[in-house]
């Protein structure tokens, strides 16, 4: 049995629809504030559904039986949300991987995967990240992550408990949600463009990402799941490449067919980075992981999902 915390989220959805598709048993805990049922209505009736919130130990204990492989994506997403509630971000994502971990340690699960993020890189000036870097994370919403990325690390030390971190770097995609305040930008790109509104970028657009498409994670975390070399490790998940949020915005207008709309431009965010851009070695040692996806391919299918959605 899988168990995928923040089964109803971007991520999450998409890691239980393969999982699924792979044959395996799948069982969601969610408890739907950021993520919706919509994003399984194509799976429901073959999935488990616990609705809670992990802030609750005893419903995570519950949610544990029979599990064998825990995909954690369950959180509280978003830089600018925790700047504006680190208090609540905190709660979900501290607090709630703690419970995660010793939930899977009591019920006897075999590993347990975090789903980790590269904003814990923050300022670090190399402009290509691996996991030898000094991390310096630039808000609530990262501190927390590397909070979770060492308990992680005690639990497998401690307990021998097999955890694996996973560093994600902008994942876009099918169900991600453009309708959120706190929304990542490909959504919102896309949403202005195919609704006849210029693009709204923070700062000059010069900054640049390894913008990730969904795909390219669930196959990390299925590897992950599996790999005898990932327990007590963490690694970066991307593709090793580097996209302005400028030229971003050229796309979609132009696969939208709105090169018409200009983009308006506001001021930088706080907490925001510059730069982005992941060295995947590591994923691919440890876990033979590759993207399976490239961006073009990711944005040109992202697109056609929003389009007729």
């Amino acid at each position: 049995m899988y168990l995928v915390t923040g089964g109803a989220g971007f991520i999450g959805s998409n890691i239980a629809r393969e999982a699924l598709a792979r044959g395996n048993r799948v069982r969601i805990l969610d408890n739907f504030s950021t993520g919706h049922w919509a994003n399984l209505a194509d799976i429901r009736d073959d999935i488990e559904i616990v609705e809670g919130d992990i802030r609750s130990y005893h419903i995570v204990r519950n949610a544990m039986e029979d599990v064998e492989v825990v995909f954690h994506q369950g959180a509280l997403p978003s830089v600018p949300r925790s700047i504006a509630d680190p208090i609540t971000t905190n709660e979900v994502n501290v607090q709630g991987t703690l419970n995660i971990l010793h939930a899977a340690l009591d019920a006897g699960c075999r590993r347990v995967l975090f789903a980790s993020s590269s904003s814990i890189y923050g300022d670090a000036p190399e402009q290509v990240k691996n996991e030898d870097l000094h991390v310096r994370p630039l808000s609530p919403y990262a501190v927390s992550k590397l909070a979770g990325e060492k308990y992680m690390q005690v639990f497998h030390h401690i307990y021998e408990l097999e955890t694996v971190a996973l560093r994600y770097f902008n994942v876009f995609g099918p169900y991600q949600d453009p309708g959120s305040p706190y929304s990542a930008v490909i959504p919102l790109f896309i949403s202005a463009c195919l609704e006849g509104r210029g693009p709204m970028i923070n700062g000059d657009g010069q900054q640049s990402r390894d913008f990730t498409y969904i795909a390219n994670v669930v196959h990390a975390n299925l590897l992950a799941a599996d790999a005898p070399a990932a327990p007590g490790m963490m690694m970066n998940v991307a593709c090793g490449d580097s996209i302005t949020v400028n030229h971003l915005a050229s796309e979609i207008g132009r696969l939208t067919d709105r090169i018409d709309l200009e983009p308006y431009h506001r001021p930088e965010r706080p907490g925001d980075v510059k730069h982005s851009r992941a060295d995947i070695t590591l994923a691919y040692k440890l876990l033979g992981y590759e993207p399976v996806t490239s961006f073009e391919e990711g944005l040109k299918n992202t697109v056609s999902f929003m389009r007729e959605r």
